[in-house]
């Protein structure tokens, strides 16, 4: 039942997940919360720095990880497997159709509109990130204040690495080790 289960969810959400494997985050979001057997949603961040930090594809790497949390190596590679199913079945009808409608309004305003929505889905989806990795939202409840608020070592990395990104141009990989060594120095 686990294993169907995974398929359906993972199935699921490679058909909806548009605009690549960070649109398949709140997709993973809501998993969370219907199976939080599965895996929580501090879990999802570590998905998101390992698929991140290793090669290929976000979202197969996320899916790889979620499914081998959730059923060991079947769990892992039934959940990647599903996750690239739907891509590949539209991929192949698309491609035995799309030259005869390539000039259709209809076509050309279905891409106008999934533009903006996976914008929207990936935007929501780094907001979510930011939310676990950078804020504390119990420091509010608690009446820490807005010094606890923030957690200040990892709003710092990140900025930093927002600025070199933007202004060094150097390869993200180095930032990734960066990032490593400074979590491991200052204990994140």
């Amino acid at each position: 039942m686990k294993y169907l289960l995974l398929l359906v969810e993972f199935f699921k959400t490679g058909l909806f997940s548009v605009g690549g494997g960070l649109a398949t985050l709140p997709f993973l979001y809501e998993m969370s919360s219907k199976h939080p057997d599965w895996f929580t949603t501090a879990d999802i961040a570590d998905m998101i720095a390992i698929s991140e930090s290793t090669p290929g594809a976000i979202g197969i790497n996320m899916s790889t990880y979620a499914g081998y949390k959730v059923a060991g190596i079947p769990g892992g590679i039934l959940a990647s497997l599903a996750l690239a199913l739907p891509s590949v079945i539209i991929i192949l009808i698309i491609a035995r159709f799309l030259a005869r409608f390539r000039q259709s309004k209809l076509v050309e305003g279905a891409f106008y509109g999934l533009r903006p929505a996976s914008i929207a889905m990936i935007s929501a989806a780094g907001l979510n990130v930011a939310k676990i990795a950078l804020v504390n939202l119990d420091a509010l409840t608690s009446g820490a204040g807005l010094g606890g608020f923030f957690i200040w070592k990892a709003l710092i990395l990140a900025v930093l690495i927002f600025i070199g990104l933007r202004k060094l141009k150097w390869s993200p990989i180095l930032f990734i080790a960066i990032s490593a060594v400074v979590g491991i120095v200052f204990k994140f």
